[in-house]
């Protein structure tokens, strides 16, 4: 390659033209957000996230930022944040990845075979190692709950939605009572 802007450039257009839906901001090519949807026969299919990707200056010689923008119940996403726990994006990147192998291999691979021994979500880890099918119940609640593509910024509204705008608390799917529901208590 000649220069990592053109990398990054041909890298985000082979994205842009693949079957994701992929939204820029501030009309730039380094900060995005694409519609990544849970894998099948997994207890995340069904499930729609949004994901925030941020390609530093030196991509792809650098790996790219990737946070989950809505929430996902697993043992290497941070809840809160939607910070990634994946050694292949976070220590052994390499430039002969590309954003295409982040979306079709890396992201699926985590959701396929979360590692409750590395978490960033010890509540997810935990339980994960109790009780599996407790687990992917949990997993699929929060897809219920959280991971529907009627719920993404941005996503268009149903005839039968009202013209009201939902306050961030709503969007977020996060209120007080919702801790009660979740079992889950902040600090």
């Amino acid at each position: 390659m000649s220069s990592p802007s053109k990398r990054r450039d041909m890298d985000v257009m082979k994205l842009m033209m693949s079957d994701y839906t992929v939204e820029t901001i501030n009309d730039g090519i380094t900060e995005f957000n694409v519609e990544f949807h849970g894998p099948k026969e997994s207890p995340y299919e069904g499930g729609v996230w949004k994901i925030r990707v941020e390609l530093p200056d030196a991509y792809p010689y650098k790996s790219p930022s990737i946070g989950f923008l809505n929430k996902i119940f697993h043992p290497n996403v941070d809840e809160l944040s939607g910070s990634v726990c994946l050694d292949v994006i976070n220590q052994s990147w390499s430039p002969m990845f590309d954003l295409l192998n982040v979306f079709e291999v890396f992201l699926p691979q985590l959701l396929l075979y979360p590692n409750p021994s590395d978490p960033l979500n010890g509540d997810a880890a935990s339980l994960m190692m109790k009780d599996k099918n407790q687990y992917e119940q949990k997993v699929k609640e929060y897809c219920e709950r959280y991971a529907k593509k009627e719920n993404l910024i941005g996503a268009p509204k149903d005839e039968s939605d009202s013209d009201e705008e939902i306050s961030e608390e709503e969007y977020s799917g996060r209120s007080d009572s919702d801790d009660e529901v979740v079992g889950h208590a902040d600090p």
